[in-house]
């Protein structure tokens, strides 16, 4: 399912010269569409996928998973003002999703055991100052809140590997139909979990999910039929997978790595 059509920013945009309107992406870009249920941002750092990432969870209204609320967040007022530039061209709007960054993992994962934490110090409470089924029935109430926590994310989110976490994370927010616009999720998962995730991104797009992931890994790049955006080109263009400069680059440092490294031994 592509819930998200197109986007266009507004021409009006060219004539600011504030963040992040001065950058080059912005100054040039007209119109983008989503022709597959998952897109890919790539390009270095700095020529703005995360920038407009951030600014499309904002215009779409998503919540943030890990960080403050979109409209609170003081990190993202440059992408809230980007946002009410861009017009969003829907096929079917959709309240579902979230808006995820890798570097807002820990807080969420401190969120999450400060959350269980204080149910249980409520629980203790109710045992000190109720008696009889009221308080039976309070501390039922909040060890069921936690529980559900410990269901979903274990008893110590930060206890468990930063990739585990991740995924489990992913795992207990998908679901069917949402958008979701995710930020170099590939940061703390090792190969093998990369794949992991390519396959729950499979099994969410069967179920009419759309992702629009901003990312660095040739791995999750490898996506069957996703559409790869280069924002190295300016205009950004839609670029097949074998001629991206982070995949044909891998390749030929891992085919042959003294060629690139070969400075680095010694005689």
């Amino acid at each position: 399912m592509i819930h998200l059509r197109s986007i266009s920013i507004d021409p009006k945009v060219k004539r600011l010269r504030s963040f992040p309107f001065n950058i080059s992406l912005f100054q040039n870009l007209q119109q983008l569409e989503f022709r597959s249920p998952i897109t890919f941002f790539v390009g270095e750092n700095g020529t703005g996928k995360s920038t407009l990432l951030e600014a499309l969870a904002a215009g779409a209204g998503l919540d943030a998973i890990g960080g403050a609320e979109l409209h609170q967040d003081a990190t993202l007022a440059h992408s809230r003002r980007l946002a009410a530039h861009i017009k969003m061209v829907w096929q079917i709007k959709t309240r579902r999703g979230f808006f995820f960054r890798a570097e807002d993992f820990f807080n969420f994962a401190k969120r999450i055991n400060q959350m269980s934490k204080e149910l249980e110090e409520m629980a203790d409470e109710y045992d000190k100052t109720l008696s009889g089924y009221g308080r039976l029935l309070a501390r039922g109430a909040v060890k069921g809140q936690r529980s559900a926590l410990a269901q979903q994310y274990g008893e110590d989110a930060d206890a468990r590997s930063h990739g585990e976490s991740f995924l489990n994370i992913f795992q207990a927010r998908f679901v069917p139909g949402g958008l979701y616009l995710l930020d170099e999720p590939e940061a703390p998962l090792s190969p093998q979990r990369q794949l992991a995730l390519l396959y729950l991104l499979k099994d969410m797009i069967d179920q009419d999910a759309q992702f629009i992931i901003a990312t660095h890994s040739p791995i999750l790049m490898a996506f069957p039929g996703a559409s790869i955006l280069d924002f190295n080109n300016c205009p950004v263009a839609e670029v097949a997978y074998d001629e991206l400069e982070h995949v044909t680059l891998t390749r030929d440092i891992l085919n042959n790595p003294q060629a690139f490294l070969r400075h680095l031994y010694r005689e």
